[in-house]
């Protein structure tokens, strides 16, 4: 007569018949290692709790964290701005002829992270306006990132004006993105929001960049404005 066993049963028989390989080893209880995650998990959050305080959070906290975790922070903050400060040598959008391309662009590239826009001859391609506007935003914030801008006929002969405007991100001596038009965004209704998130899927911006929140902030606060196309001065004519 056959035995029905379910091997999953904590029994001295089973323990027997598993000593023997006749039923296969109890697989782990996965619920002690799923605890030891969870707390593992909520002691780095609580470590990290500081982690994308600016230096203004940080003094608001002062009654109710400790002064030398503080302070470990703030030399942390202060180290990150430094840096910034130091390689923040851009800050412009730069206006370039063909003949430059290979040293404004190519071989700056080598240096940092460079974004070409390749801008529109005509006036009503709105879309142009739109990313012209954005470009000198994002190289005012973003000094470390270089940002330039040439007419699309005047860098590549022929080129078709419905494919404007169109970015080009240099790395490194090689092209590593191509943008063309600004339909894969959110076309004219584009924002910075796209394109610094376009910024982070580059690895030019890091997600926590205190840039980046700084400016969420203030627009939470109503901050900013929206450039006017009609300021526009074509640098080209």
């Amino acid at each position: 007569m056959e035995v029905q066993v379910d091997p999953n049963e904590d029994t001295e028989w089973n323990d027997i018949l598993r000593k023997h390989g006749i039923i296969p080893e109890k697989a782990p209880d996965p619920e002690p290692i799923i605890q030891e995650a969870i707390i593992e998990a909520q002691r780095r959050a609580h470590e990290n709790r500081l982690e994308d305080k600016d230096l203004d959070e940080l003094a608001a906290l002062e009654d109710e964290e400790d002064d030398e975790f503080l302070e470990q922070y703030r030399k942390k903050r202060m180290a990150e701005i430094s840096s910034l400060q130091q390689s923040s040598i851009y800050n412009q959008v730069y206006p370039i002829q063909k003949v430059d391309y290979a040293r404004e662009v190519t071989e700056a590239s080598d240096k940092s992270f460079v974004l070409v826009n390749l801008t529109s001859s005509a006036g009503g391609n709105v879309e142009s306006r739109v990313l012209t506007a954005l470009w000198r935003q994002l190289a005012a914030t973003f000094g470390d990132i270089k940002f330039c801008e040439i007419r699309a006929d005047m860098c590549i002969e022929g080129y078709p004006e419905r494919n404007t405007p169109t970015i080009l991100v240099y790395r490194h001596g090689e092209i590593r993105r191509q943008i063309v038009t600004l339909r894969e965004m959110n076309g004219v209704r584009t924002s910075l929001q796209d394109l610094e998130k376009m910024l982070v899927d580059l690895g030019a911006l890091k997600e926590n960049d205190m840039r980046l929140k700084k400016r969420s902030a203030s627009m939470d606060e109503g901050d900013t404005k929206p450039e006017k196309f009609e300021d526009y001065d074509d640098d080209w004519d």
